[in-house]
């Protein structure tokens, strides 16, 4: 428990309490990452939990490296086998294994980047003859929304909270750029986490394998989360109940993109 030395009270606190639900509120420069990962490190050395059977999510590519080098450095070589990446990395990897239960899916998906799906709906708005620069803008911000908020085309129909008079046309086109994706068996970065909480919601072998899996379930950043991330966080800890949680409350300033204050 050496690394124990390093920690203040309130942080040998939050490192310590390792079953159930856990909520930490930290400041900038506070020490959160080094109470997740000191966190991790108490399980693996002191309490013997498989590094297999953790899971950590933050919100960037660099933030999870930094996240991994640090158990690295703590627990050795076992670190590799914990689940430390971006929700989108996590979901990548459950989809890659399990998206033959999706329909119209095999697991050699494509994931579209922001330049595929741009170039996507700029054919489906040409081919609907109308107007590329007047509706591309409105339909990637629209489409984006309604993933992030797991509206369906028709339920954003209904459902939108910025209705407009152009809706019904950037409908027609979310549902033409959907039925692409599907033929092409393609996904763009918000489907990555979509189809990974539908899966978990409508399969109860897939949700069973990973619930179980997951002893232990750490988020970063918790404040940026949106619905689906939530929902998809229930999920996973919904065998176990072990999930801690870090975040800032004053840093929460994306909720323009979806983020959830209140979760």
């Amino acid at each position: 428990m050496q690394y124990f030395s390093t920690l203040n009270d309130e942080q040998k606190k939050a490192v310590a309490d390792t079953e159930g639900a856990v909520l930490v509120l930290a400041g900038a420069g506070s020490g959160k990452t080094r109470v997740l990962t000191c966190r991790i490190a108490h399980l693996i050395l002191d309490l013997n939990v498989k590094p297999s059977n953790i899971l950590a999510i933050t919100f960037t590519n660099k933030a999870a490296n930094e996240m991994g080098e640090r158990v690295q450095a703590l627990v050795g070589e076992s670190a590799s086998q914990t689940w430390i990446s971006t929700i989108h990395s996590m979901c990548v990897r459950i989809l890659r294994n399990s998206v033959g239960r999706i329909e119209g899916y095999n697991k050699n998906f494509s994931i579209y980047s922001e330049i595929d799906r741009e170039r996507v709906l700029k054919r489906i708005i040409a081919d609907m003859k109308l107007d590329v620069e007047l509706y591309l803008k409105s339909a990637k911000y629209h489409i984006s929304y309604a993933k992030n908020n797991d509206l369906s085309p028709d339920r954003y129909l209904i459902e939108c909270p910025y209705p407009d008079r152009e809706l019904p046309t950037v409908v027609k086109i979310y549902k033409e750029y959907e039925e692409t994706l599907k033929k092409s068996n393609a996904m763009d970065f918000d489907d990555l986490i979509l189809k990974t909480l539908h899966l978990l919601e409508e399969d109860e072998e897939v949700l069973a394998y990973y619930s179980e899996k997951f002893h232990y379930i750490h988020i970063d950043e918790f404040q940026d989360t949106n619905v689906i991330q939530y929902r998809i966080a229930k999920l996973l800890a919904s065998a176990h109940g072990n999930i801690f949680v870090v975040g800032d409350d004053d840093q929460s300033i994306y909720g323009w993109r979806g983020a959830e204050i209140k979760n």
